[in-house]
């Protein structure tokens, strides 16, 4: 089973004001050590090593890209299960979707607030310590086993981000009813709206990639969510 030291967070950036920034700033929430890194290539070598809670990882980094760094770590079993928050300096839409993409579980925007980075990597790590839901759970040909953090489909299993893992298991367990993309943001990502929706809707879309032809149980209610087919 993967561990993590609880109360490490790994900050890679290059830029040293925002690398003082989010360090006193997580100092200052109480109950965290930090480590930095200022490349991608570093950043990847303590991720490894250190296997930290959770990573703050920029986007544009010397000698490896964040977008790179992320791919990599969360293609790896060892470290795939550590959160992810990306930071970027670029607003355009494309560049968070594929952060989304390739595993962050998060993205903040740069010029950001320090209390906000602290507010999410809160909420993301208070979701990694929910309660677990012992029974396995069945929608047609798809099989979710909570204790094990396992899904299958067809008996083939399908290995789901954590993020992926939490929406399918909130979609199932409600089967039949709407939920609401609101609604979703704050159970699987403990926000109360301080994140655009449409981050909802990109995780489906990679949830349904995922789950191949079994993604026609996931129904879009439009102006809605989503909901898991009853039948």
């Amino acid at each position: 089973m993967n561990s993590t030291t609880g109360n490490k967070i790994l900050v890679i950036e290059d830029e040293p004001d925002v690398v003082d920034m989010l360090t006193l700033a997580l100092r200052k929430a109480g109950g965290f050590t930090v480590t930095t890194a200022a490349d991608g290539g570093d950043g990847l070598r303590r991720a490894r090593e250190e296997l930290p809670a959770l990573i703050i990882l920029d986007l544009m980094l010397p000698k490896m890209p964040g977008l790179e760094v992320c791919k990599v770590l969360k293609s790896d079993p060892a470290t795939r299960h550590i959160p992810i928050i990306m930071l970027t300096a670029k607003a355009e839409e494309i560049d968070r979707i594929v952060g989304l993409e390739v595993g962050a579980d998060d993205y903040v925007t740069k010029p950001f607030s320090p209390r906000e980075i602290v507010l999410r990597m809160k909420a993301i790590m208070r979701r990694g310590k929910g309660e677990v839901v012992d029974e396995t759970l069945t929608a047609g040909p798809i099989t979710l086993d909570p204790a094990r953090h396992h899904v299958a489909v067809g008996g083939k299993s399908v290995r789901l981000t954590s993020v992926e893992f939490k929406l399918l298991s909130m979609l199932m367990q409600r089967r039949g009813r709407v939920q609401e993309r609101d609604r979703l943001l704050n159970e699987v990502w403990g926000y109360e709206s301080v994140i655009d929706t449409r981050t909802v809707d990109t995780h489906v879309r990679r949830l349904r990639k995922k789950l191949g032809k079994a993604a026609e149980a996931i129904e879009t209610v439009r102006g809605f969510g989503y909901r898991l087919r009853e039948r």
